[in-house]
């Protein structure tokens, strides 16, 4: 198949040569209908001729598409402003800044259209923005513009280059910052950072990228004092009380936090956005009640930010009513939706039509919500598989002893892995209503131990997990005591804790020879059940794999295979409890578990929904309530369109 010519096109396009380039467009277009580049290119030539009927199929054709979305829809911005449609113009040229704010055409078009309209604050904000990229250097403008195409590498080896010559320059370094962030190298960008407030004081930007990294990294106290200091220099700012509020409820001062959203809400009292994280505040804390109200109240500040929609969804027990099953419908015929919000509604009314066992109609919206989050993922399950093999060949029986030799003895980290959806936060609410036992959060210590140690080895010959060979028992020691220092800041006064983190069985031959005397319980489910169950969760991040059914169903058999691993080369040190057993039994699993942690038994734990503590999960109402078998097979409603999926877990059904 012939290469579409890009320089070609685009110089014919630039003469006004617009039929030439058509056609070369159109032919190759058929040679391959998702070329997004010749799509991309056909909607311009379309809109300078006025045939916008056409520019908008091919818009609409990869508006999806993985690839550069904030240049799409400056494209969509600008073919409803030629077709004078102001409003639709102005929300399709936000949409564009907000995927990438190097695009200053889209600002100047947002700046032209506010004048237009008479928004005078608007304008000065805008006005705003442009002055500042003007005032950038070129090519700190362009490090903007590869991070937000995802081209990572090329932006971090453009911006080291630019901070060699300027090393402390304030914009670059809050820039390198973001790279390292999304290239999950999170204590790298924590550094850089913390030398960026020492360089620039004054610079609130990087104070609020600061705090924002230190509550990723879930070092909550570090973050809410960094919030604290910010306010003080401004205590009236909404975004700074917001950011304060948030702190607040990280650490579980949810009254501080609901208050400071409510002085937020005093100033801007139809932000959705405050409206929605206040709800979140008051679901975590375990009104309910008061969370739908503030939920509702973002939906009529804003119906189009549809996170609130998928936040009433997320509840679990909440059932939409008729009226507002409706006002989604209407919502997601808007053209404004941005693919984010498309997202959140595409998956609320997957669950309103699941609710009402539409089952048909409410599959066709999961399918789409996921498609969109598919589109714009570099997940690759293959990559994954391979990562996953590479454990098994690494880690063995030997291996393992030897490493284990130089860990860090304490054993009070109980990790609870297996894949979302499994009955991890069960599990966890059952042994955290134990009084020797802490309950914490999904913790990313693990991860980021495991994540640094993969980009050693990328800068070395050796790779991950492999260099693990080739730390000193020095430096094995050191991990596994940092990890217990790291993560006491979620813990209270028990002797034991839990890190239910489910990605964590990735690294199970990490966690064995960092902290041998780790207790490890392994949340296992029907693997139907698991696997629908995670393509119907929105996650809000780290599981990618969940956007196709067919990625979840190769990475569930990679996980059991990898799991039988451990169970051979760590003969009785992983505990499987399966959900279903859980279920049906839990008297006989609870003790199990406590006689696997060496605990005794407490009858809280079987009445574990009577436990008060924040849940920060999606599982966070349902373990509030006794158990129930309704959902163990829930996913036959829907078995006509999860054909494909059982046949592909057919050797582990």
């Amino acid at each position: 198949m012939a290469e579409l010519d890009i320089k070609g096109i685009q110089q014919l396009i630039a003469n006004g040569q617009l039929e030439p380039a058509v056609a070369q467009l159109d032919q190759a277009l058929k040679n391959d209908s998702n070329n997004s580049d010749a799509h991309y290119m056909a909607a311009v030539c379309h809109r300078y001729s006025k045939r916008y009927e056409r520019a908008q199929k091919h818009l609409d054709a990869i508006k999806y598409i993985a690839g550069d979305t904030g240049r799409i829809y400056q494209e969509q911005g600008h073919l409803y402003k030629a077709q004078g449609n102001v409003l639709s113009a102005l929300g399709a040229f936000q949409a564009a800044t907000q995927f990438n704010p190097a695009l200053i055409a889209s600002w100047k078009s947002q700046a032209e259209l506010l004048q237009l309209l008479d928004k005078p604050d608007e304008f000065r904000q805008v006005l705003g923005q442009i002055q500042r990229f003007q005032a950038l250097p070129k090519v700190l403008v362009a490090v903007t513009d590869l991070t937000a195409q995802g081209k990572l590498f090329k932006a971090e080896a453009l911006c080291k280059s630019f901070l060699q010559k300027q090393p402390q320059h304030t914009e670059g370094l809050r820039l390198l910052a973001d790279i390292a962030t999304r290239l999950g190298a999170m204590q790298e960008a924590e550094f850089i950072l913390e030398s960026a407030c020492e360089f620039d004081n004054s610079n609130a930007q990087v104070k609020i990228d600061y705090i924002q990294l230190l509550r990723k990294r879930q070092k909550y106290q570090a973050s809410t004092l960094a919030a604290k200091k910010l306010l003080h220099t401004n205590p009236t700012n909404p975004q700074f009380l917001s950011l304060y509020a948030i702190a607040n409820m990280q650490v579980g001062e949810y009254a501080a936090a609901i208050g400071y959203f409510d002085k937020v809400l005093e100033q801007l009292p139809n932000d959705a956005i405050t409206h929605t994280s206040k709800g979140h505040a008051l679901k975590t804390w375990g009104k309910n009640p008061e969370a739908i109200a503030s939920y509702r109240a973002a939906i009529n500040s804003n119906p189009h930010y549809c996170e609130s929609y998928y936040s009433l969804s997320n509840l679990k027990t909440y059932r939409f009513a008729a009226g507002e099953l409706q006002a989604m419908l209407d919502v997601s015929q808007s053209p404004l939706l941005t693919p984010a919000n498309r997202v959140y509604l595409y998956f609320s009314l997957g669950k309103a039509y699941e609710d009402s066992k539409d089952w048909d109609q409410s599959f066709s919206y999961y399918k789409q919500g996921n498609q969109i989050k598919k589109q714009q993922s570099t997940y690759d399950s293959a990559s994954m598989s391979d990562e996953l093999l590479s454990q098994r060949e690494f880690f063995n029986t030997q291996q393992l002893a030897q490493l284990s030799h130089n860990g860090y003895p304490d054993p009070a980290p109980i990790f609870i892995v297996g894949l979302p959806r499994a009955g991890s936060t069960l599990l966890e609410q059952i042994l955290s209503s134990h009084s020797q036992v802490d309950g914490t959060l999904e913790l990313p210590n693990m991860l980021s131990i495991a994540q640094k140690l993969r980009r050693q080895a990328k800068q070395s010959s050796n790779s991950y997990p492999e260099n693990i060979a080739a730390l000193t028992a020095e430096e094995i020691f050191a991990l596994g005591k940092q990890y217990i220092d790291e993560t006491r800041i979620h813990r209270q006064a028990a002797p034991y804790f839990i890190d239910k983190m489910p990605n964590n069985f990735r690294h199970i031959g990490l966690i064995k020879s960092l902290l041998p005397n780790a207790k490890i319980i392994d949340a296992r489910r029907h693997p139907m059940a698991c696997c629908f169950s995670g393509f119907k969760q929105l996650f809000a991040e780290g599981q990618e794999f969940s956007y196709s059914l067919d990625d979840i169903a190769q990475y569930y058999l990679d996980y059991v295979e990898l799991m039988q691993h451990w169970q051979q080369v760590l003969p009785g040190e992983v505990l499987q409890v399966n959900y279903e057993d859980v279920t049906s039994d839990i008297e006989t699993q609870v003790k199990r578990m406590l006689e696997f942690c060496g605990l005794a038994f407490e009858s809280n734990c079987i009445n574990f929904h009577k436990t008060q503590r924040a849940v920060r999960t999606a599982s966070s109402e349902q373990v509030r309530q006794p158990l129930y078998k309704s959902g163990v097979d829930h996913w036959e409603n829907y078995s006509e369109h999860l054909k494909n999926l059982r046949d592909k877990l057919s050797a582990v059904l």
